[in-house]
């Protein structure tokens, strides 16, 4: 996919969903990854003694997933020139079944000197926001 152009961006544009699943398997591979082996990533025994309801996806791993929606619509993550998002929930990785997070964005600034364009995300697990004021600046041709 080329990457976008100025031109070819809207304000008020909506960006395509996007539905993430994670697994136990997710959760495991993304903690030899990152080096983030915390027991409440797998342990649900732990997670649970500390007051969590089963074991938790790493938030770094719901961030990094959660841009694919902006980066698959820009056509180059080298594109993101600023990320920041507010964790506001966990999302919880039942053993059985695992969860989706379902992500949607949608372009709320274009600066045609610039051209920059500022999308909002929106991810959501189980119908609750897990990420908050959760916004991405791409550099736009």
């Amino acid at each position: 996919m080329s990457v976008r152009t100025h031109d070819q961006v809207s304000l008020g544009e909506e960006l395509p969903g996007l539905t993430l699943h994670v697994d136990r398997a997710t959760l495991v591979g993304y903690a030899g990854a990152s080096g983030d082996r915390n027991v409440i990533h797998w342990d649900e025994r732990f997670a649970r003694s500390v007051g969590l309801p089963d074991v938790i996806a790493h938030g770094m791993w719901t961030m990094g997933a959660a841009v694919e929606v902006v980066t698959s619509w820009v056509g180059d993550p080298g594109r993101v020139v600023d990320y920041g998002t507010r964790f506001t929930r966990p999302v919880v990785v039942p053993y059985e079944e695992g969860a989706d997070v379902e992500v949607s964005a949608k372009v709320t600034s274009l600066d045609e000197k610039t051209r920059r364009a500022v999308v909002d995300v929106t991810a959501t697990c189980a119908g609750e926001k897990v990420l908050g004021r959760c916004r991405v600046t791409v550099q736009l041709d």
